[in-house]
């Protein structure tokens, strides 16, 4: 490096200026970022192709196996469970990990890991109980526990706060590192140039842009097994449609909360009816007999427990809607969740794999409630700073709650068709924290 170069002067003294010894956050965010550990902008992508790989194969397991009769690999005494195998798909995933620099293997990684999970957790029977049962009843309960927990840390380290623009720098350089080698294809180059205007005046900005636009051009990349399921090419979709559907007539929009009770009562009556009749037949049956592989009483008490307790939050929750929406349709989120992480945990003890059908609906109202309940916080949100605005003095705008109905009642209620709360959940993005140079 020439002597005249100011790179090794200019970086200890940027450190201050530049934000990064008063990181915004608390807790584990600024933990990580203050140890010089940044979050993956891509992580949640990755890590829910792994958590669909190792579902999926835990059903396409059971279901070949179902059948072709439960054979055995192995013979002479010797048996190769598929649980060998798992392990040796997530030393796979682990040494391309290890092995490779740069966001290029991760993908590939992600599915293998995954598909190794899943033969791995599989045979989790065997493995708690005396007799080495790959069909003991409460297996799928705890498999069922295993990937809600893996969900929930998920959510815990990538889902709860937005990632700070050094994150998004340092993702872009991650970009940059597989591009010095072997070049970019326009996809990777653009994800890059997302990653560059997320960072936005992050230090080191400049100096990345260069970087990545030193980078040529190359066709050639490597198989990524994501591609097939596009989320960015989907939310795009999703997004279109929906503000379609809200610049338009709005009749999905109008009809979702009787929609979304219809669904949760109709899983709150299935659930129901497959804890209570067990949990009759269980007491009305001889006293002290055994009936082995059926699940016993507690079980079946806990999960009618937690039936009843959705049909509570979902009664609340339409009861709320004549008045607030937004409460409303908060109490049916955590009627989900109680149906998700409680109730279909007992549920597979009872049905066992049947109720994945239940997770799978679920699921899928989860994110239409959620949905639902950004676009009303975006739209209480812009209610609110337009209320502040009129009541602002000297900007010549009636005050919030005159006749012109420019007050927050007016702008939470119609929202969905005024230019405030549609412009706010359009594009406006949250304030930087305190010493961000965002």
């Amino acid at each position: 490096m020439p002597p005249n170069d100011p790179e090794p002067a200019a970086t200890p003294q940027a450190t201050p200026e530049s934000g990064l010894t008063q990181l915004p956050g608390r807790g584990l965010s600024r933990w990580l970022l203050v140890r010089g550990l940044p979050r993956d902008p891509q992580a949640t992508a990755h890590l829910t192709a792994m958590l669909v790989a190792a579902v999926s194969t835990v059903l396409l397991v059971r279901g070949g196996l179902a059948l072709a009769g439960y054979p055995q690999v192995g013979g002479g005494g010797l048996h190769i469970a598929h649980v060998l195998w798992g392990g040796l798909l997530m030393i796979v995933g682990l040494v391309l990990l290890l092995s490779f620099v740069g966001p290029v293997i991760r993908p590939l990684a992600s599915v293998l890991a995954g598909i190794g999970i899943g033969l791995f957790i599989d045979e989790v029977g065997k493995f708690v109980t005396s007799d080495n049962d790959y069909f003991y009843r409460p297996a799928t309960a705890i498999m069922y526990v295993l990937v809600v927990v893996l969900v929930l840390l998920v959510h815990a380290l990538h889902g709860r706060r937005p990632h700070h623009p050094s994150e998004h720098l340092a993702a872009a350089v991650d970009q940059a590192v597989a591009g010095v080698v072997g070049g970019f294809t326009p996809r990777r180059r653009a994800a890059a140039g997302r990653q560059l205007h997320r960072a936005g005046r992050a230090p080191g900005r400049a100096e990345a842009r260069a970087l990545i636009g030193a980078v040529p051009d190359d066709p050639v990349e490597l198989f990524d097994p994501l591609r097939f399921v596009d989320p960015h090419r989907l939310l795009a979709r999703l997004r279109l449609w929906a503000r379609r559907e809200v610049h338009g007539q709005g009749r999905i929009a109008q009809a979702l909360p009787t929609i979304t009770v219809a669904v949760l009562l109709a899983q709150i009556a299935y659930s129901g009816a497959q804890f209570g009749v067990r949990l009759v037949g269980r007491l009305d049956g001889p006293a002290g007999a055994v009936w082995r592989g059926a699940p016993g009483p507690i079980p079946l008490v806990l999960g009618l427990a937690s039936t009843v307790t959705c049909l509570v939050l979902v009664i609340g929750g339409w009861r709320l809607l004549r008045h607030d929406r937004l409460r409303g349709f908060t109490w049916f989120h955590r009627s989900l969740l109680v149906n998700l992480l409680f109730t279909r945990v007992f549920e597979f003890d009872v049905t066992q794999f049947v109720a994945t059908v239940s997770v799978l609906v679920d699921v899928l109202m989860l994110v239409v409630v959620g949905a639902e309940l950004g676009r009303l916080n975006r739209l209480a949100d812009a209610a609110e700073a337009q209320a502040a605005i009129d009541e602002e003095p000297g900007t010549g705008r009636p005050a919030a709650g005159d006749e012109s109905g420019s007050g927050p009642e007016h702008a939470a209620a119609g929202g969905e068709s005024g230019s405030v709360g549609e412009h706010a959940a359009a594009g406006d993005e949250e304030p930087p924290a305190a010493g961000s140079n965002s």
